[in-house]
């Protein structure tokens, strides 16, 4: 079967590799879609995300869908949970798996992700899903999963304001939350103005270009002065967390979701402190997919409309290219068969 290992900083190489064999608890199932994480991108451009680096080659890849190979539930469609908890610890007992201390994670450290033609996963990580959704649809459970973590550490009440500072993908899919949480106004900021005319789409009601922070004041008069209630960064760098913390009201609360490439974020200490901020950091998310699948099935989240490029396997270096220049939203890679079917 063919893997796609990253090797070095931008050193990503086809291999050919046998097909992995099940354990106790697996299945073998083909994978037909894969999303281009921003923590792919992290690997990919540093060898290393945050306090973890290569230390072999590594598969990438954690937003994924498949077929399951093997087995009675042969020919089954699912999405793949990247988080293989110990289930045994006090954070798993306590229903806090992606706290797990002995969490495996696909295309993490020492797991190899999913950006292969096959693989050998617990059963207990392979959700069925409708067929209604694409591949590519099922792939974008992930993130949306992240999104909605994150949507619940904010606990957006009906008739808040909310700032998202960051539209990549999650950022995107935070907004569509935020509005179907019951936010009325909702403001956001990128680098990127096509990610902008995305955001307004996605339910934004004001938009600003980060302008070195310029863009606060007018960010400030579209809330009517006051602020957010809640703020989300989801853009990983210290001028979005900025934002957050200086748009976000008295008694607000600011999640931080983006991951910083330096492994560490600042902002004014005095601005969080004499507003009293509750500040979240939000780690992945914690079984959500039966949500997921909910809220796309009622409409409520629209995950096709992040996706804007697919490729196969074999054109994996457009694929990064594409992903690592910030070009469209969402990239999806096909190891095996179409993200579209």
């Amino acid at each position: 079967m063919k893997a796609l290992r990253l090797y070095g900083p931008g050193d990503l190489r086809l291999v050919d590799e046998a097909p992995p064999v099940p354990g106790p608890n697996e299945e073998l199932v083909r994978v037909t879609a894969v999303g281009v994480c921003g923590s792919d991108l992290h690997w990919y451009a540093e060898s290393g995300i945050g306090d973890v680096s290569i230390s072999r080659p590594i598969v990438l890849g954690h937003e994924a869908a498949g077929v399951i190979e093997s087995g009675p539930r042969r020919g089954l469609r699912v999405a793949i949970d990247p988080a293989i908890p110990c289930e045994k610890c006090e954070q798993c007992r306590a229903g806090h798996s992606h706290f797990c201390l002995a969490l495996r994670f696909a295309g993490d450290g020492a797991t190899d992700g999913l950006l292969r033609e096959l693989v050998a996963w617990p059963t207990a990580s392979l959700i069925p899903v409708p067929d209604a959704l694409s591949n590519a649809d099922v792939a974008m459970l992930e993130p949306l999963g992240v999104a909605l973590h994150a949507i619940r550490l904010g606990a957006i009440r009906p008739g808040e304001r909310v700032g998202v500072f960051g539209c990549g993908p999650i950022g995107l899919l935070i907004i569509q939350l935020a509005r179907a949480s019951g936010a009325t106004t909702i403001v956001a900021t990128d680098v990127l103005p096509h990610r902008l005319a995305a955001a307004r789409e996605a339910g934004a009601t004001s938009t600003a270009l980060v302008a070195g922070g310029s863009e606060r004041a007018e960010l400030r008069a579209a809330t009517g002065g006051h602020g957010v209630d809640i703020a989300f960064e989801a853009a990983g760098v210290d001028d979005s967390v900025e934002t957050s913390v200086s748009l976000a009201a008295p008694g607000g609360t600011v999640v931080i979701v983006g991951i910083p490439s330096e492994d560490h974020t600042t902002f004014t200490a005095s601005t969080g402190r004499r507003k009293g901020l509750t500040i979240k950091f939000s780690r992945r998310m914690n079984r959500v997919y039966p949500e997921t699948i909910r809220l796309v099935e009622a409409g409520l989240a629209d995950v096709r409309s992040i996706v804007t490029a697919s490729y196969p396997l074999s054109e994996h270096k457009a694929a990064f290219a594409t992903a690592a220049a910030r070009e469209g939203l969402k990239i999806v890679i096909s190891p095996s068969g179409s993200p579209s079917q």
